[in-house]
């Protein structure tokens, strides 16, 4: 029981969290394009690594495949990582959502494993 609503809990939080990063990606995209720029980032990223959550979302929570859940949340790890890095280097204090992301992660992954068939 425990592990079920870990489960649920760290995936509603990771869903919330890239919503959250989806959301400004599209409707913040200014504030994005600076962020990028100011770390040397090529902007043309901003709109595949929106429609990447989006569809690490879906596979997530759409239970289609196993295979394709393993990517996303293989993309998720590296994603929230190097996020956290990125803000961390800005000093812009948005690292800290990075780490809950990442556990958010940790624990959906390996307690999803253990739930979900």
């Amino acid at each position: 029981m425990v592990k079920k609503i870990l489960f649920w809990v760290s995936t509603g939080i990771l869903t919330l969290i890239m919503l959250f990063s989806i959301y400004n990606y599209f409707f913040n995209h200014q504030g994005i394009v600076d962020f990028f720029v100011n770390m040397g980032y090529p902007t043309y990223l901003i709109y595949p690594l929106a429609i990447a959550k989006i569809l690490g979302l879906v596979s997530v929570w759409g239970n289609f495949s196993k295979w394709l859940k393993e990517w996303a949340y293989a993309g998720f790890f590296f994603n929230t990582m190097l996020a956290f890095f990125a803000h961390y280097m800005v000093s812009d204090g948005q690292h800290l959502f990075a780490i809950v992301a990442f556990f958010a992660v940790l624990i959906s992954y390996f307690t999803g494993k253990q739930v979900r068939p």
